[in-house]
């Protein structure tokens, strides 16, 4: 790809520009041969209810009726949308929350401006661009929503007259303080819900801001740098994109796409782990010309201080986020927690880039409510997903012995390690969702569009598998998987597919999708996923809205709610032009939601001026819960 401007890329563009993966990956090969060899075509490839079935054709007559609005689903589902607008269902409504550059403190009242957008003095109290992952907490009656600021749109932030490059240390100091991480108090005055101004919760948490390094890793030579000899302090956390929430109320931020924040003024620093991080001679918003921490021929062990989970106490703004080396480095999607059988905390973790892992990490100790967490993680044990042709799994643990590496080392270059144990990998491993309800998890594979051209930057197999079973996958599938024993701390585990996404107006084949698809509720590219405490399942969408060719009668990106034990999936609401659905979350009565609306074109959501991202409320207009 022609260096055009690594600014109008998407980052799923970069990381090709910077590191071609392959079009294959081993989970399709996987899929594939469990279909051979059970006689699936056609049939259904599944360990239980909700299973998808392989081949074309649309649902049964009785699932076309459920996907008209009857069955567990309280309202009528909708249709595409290809406008610059919010749609939701008869009897809901939807309002703007917050927008990229409103006030959360009132000397940043009016910061932003349809012409200029906000100035550097203004931009770190504000919220902040491009939202993404978030959750809510509560704690006095009051409601606090963290949230993610992925990335940041220089043409949009910097003066016309910069065209999308930085000039000058203050405009990449504006770029890094839009983004990040906000907490922000938000209360429901009768006519919706909006931000509490200058509430003592309110809180920017960017590029620059002061954090700790915890687990193994910290203080080893691998993270030391001129800046800090110890290797323990570390500033700022970066492309912010998925989250996940602790069992003990704190936030978990992860920091996917970090690779594109680095480059070289003078030589490239040796290493193997740059090639296969996406880490090259030239930053995406050339922090390292104004920078010298992003200079990595003068700091090369700093981005080996980014890509983890890092935790932060948005009931707390006193406290200092820590980042948790021992949930390994890679670009984390999201987090999900959840309590194992056995008393064990469980994190599940994507890495969202063609042909990587699926992780899980285990804590070494119990936990109950009302003990302290200390420690939980930062002692444990990571392991890679490994996926059989026969629907069974293992989780393969990266430890030294199996691995040929040091204990740092994994967790420095956690994708090299997964590589050496043979994990199974993946078409871009985004969300992780736990049912609150059964023992089972969710994991949205995005798609995988150059499938079958070569491995991945560590020479990994990447065709055909099971979880990942199409060539040239345009559309995505969710994988869902349960461990044994219904106990999440389990080594082993049985899996299938809850949807292949696809276009049955379009295809026959399998490009038609699983028959929980149909021309009334097809999507392509599931990205965010979350569950509702009623066991239902949303399903966020990231993906081509051209409506065109193979996307033809998909309309714009979309959020869908899916029942697991049926199968059904049915369409909640759509976003505007251009826009990714992404980030979700409900009120401590469950009867708004939050939902994010990432990179929108055209002018939504004020009509003029530049395109703002946002969150929206939406809500049942009786006042029930929604769903």
């Amino acid at each position: 790809m022609a260096d055009k401007s690594l600014i109008d890329m998407s980052w799923d563009e970069f990381d090709e520009h910077r590191d071609p993966r392959p079009a294959d990956n081993q989970f399709d090969q996987v899929v594939e041969r469990a279909i051979s060899r059970r006689g699936f075509l056609g049939g259904a490839l599944a360990f239980g209810s909700g299973a998808a079935v392989f081949g074309a054709g649309l649902f049964s007559s009785t699932s076309i009726s459920r996907a008209d609005g009857h069955g567990k689903f309280t309202f009528k589902p909708i249709g595409i949308a290809t406008d610059s607008a919010i749609h939701v269902p008869e009897g809901y409504e939807s309002k703007v929350l917050v927008r990229w550059g409103d006030a959360l403190w009132s000397q940043a009242n009016n910061a932003y401006s349809a012409d200029n957008g906000v100035s550097v003095d203004f931009s770190d109290k504000v919220f902040g661009e491009n939202t993404d992952g978030m959750e809510l907490f509560s704690v006095d009656g009051k409601e606090i929503i963290t949230v993610n600021s992925e990335y940041v749109n220089p043409k949009i932030n910097l003066p016309a007259e910069a065209e999308g490059t930085p000039r000058n240390a203050e405009e990449v100091q504006l770029l890094k303080n839009l983004q990040g991480v906000t907490v922000m108090e938000v209360a429901n005055s009768g006519e919706g819900y909006a931000v509490v101004v200058d509430s003592p919760y309110n809180r920017r948490i960017t590029h620059e801001t002061e954090m700790v390094l915890a687990g193994p890793l910290a203080g080893h030579a691998l993270v030391q740098t001129k800046a800090d000899p110890t290797g323990k302090s570390v500033k700022g956390t970066m492309n912010n994109c998925g989250s996940g929430k602790t069992l003990w109320d704190t936030y978990l931020t992860c920091e996917e796409n970090f690779n594109g924040y680095f480059g070289a003024s003078g030589e490239m620093p040796e290493g193997e782990g740059y090639k296969r991080y996406g880490i090259k001679g030239k930053g995406r918003y050339a922090y390292e010309k104004f920078d010298e921490r992003y200079d990595i021929s003068k700091e090369p062990n700093e981005p080996h201080r980014h890509g983890f989970i890092t935790e932060i106490n948005p009931l707390d703004p006193t406290s200092t986020p820590v980042k948790r080396t021992a949930l390994g480095r890679f670009k984390h999607e999201n987090a999900e927690m959840v309590h194992a059988a056995d008393g064990r905390v469980v994190v599940y973790l994507g890495d969202d880039e063609r042909g990587e892992y699926l992780y899980r990490y285990v804590s070494n100790d119990s936990w109950a409510p009302g003990q302290s967490p200390e420690g939980l993680l930062d002692n444990g044990q990571l392991y890679a997903a490994k996926f059989n042709d026969d629907q069974s799994g293992e989780w393969l643990a990266l430890t030294p012995e199996a691995t040929g590496m040091d204990a740092a080392s994994i967790l420095c270059f956690t994708r090299m390690a997964a590589s050496s144990v043979g994990a199974t990998t993946m078409d871009r491993p985004e969300w992780v969702a736990a049912n609150p309800l059964r023992a089972e998890a969710y994991c949205a594979l995005t798609n995988n569009k150059n499938r079958g051209k070569k491995p991945n930057a560590g020479g990994d197999d990447t065709t055909v598998n099971g979880p990942n079973p199409r060539n040239t996958n345009n559309y995505g599938q969710i994988l869902r998987w349960r461990p044994a024993d219904e106990n999440h701390a389990a080594d082993s585990f049985t899996w299938d597919l809850y949807v292949m996404a696809g276009n049955p107006s379009v295809h026959s084949d399998a490009y038609a999708g699983s028959s929980n698809i149909n021309e009334g509720n097809m999507f392509n590219s599931p990205d965010g996923m979350a569950f509702s405490s009623d066991g239902k399942l949303w399903i966020q969408t990231d993906g081509k809205d051209s409506n065109e060719g193979d996307f033809a009668g998909m309309g714009n990106n979309q959020m869908l709610v899916g029942d697991p034990e049926s199968g059904e999936i049915v369409r909640f609401m759509t976003v505007p032009k251009g826009a990714e659905v992404t980030g979700l979350c409900w009120s401590a009565d469950k009867k708004v939601a939050f939902v994010g609306v990432q990179h929108p074109g055209g002018s939504w959501p004020d009509g003029a001026g530049k395109p703002r991202s946002s969150i929206v409320s939406v809500w049942r207009q009786d006042g029930k819960t929604i769903g």
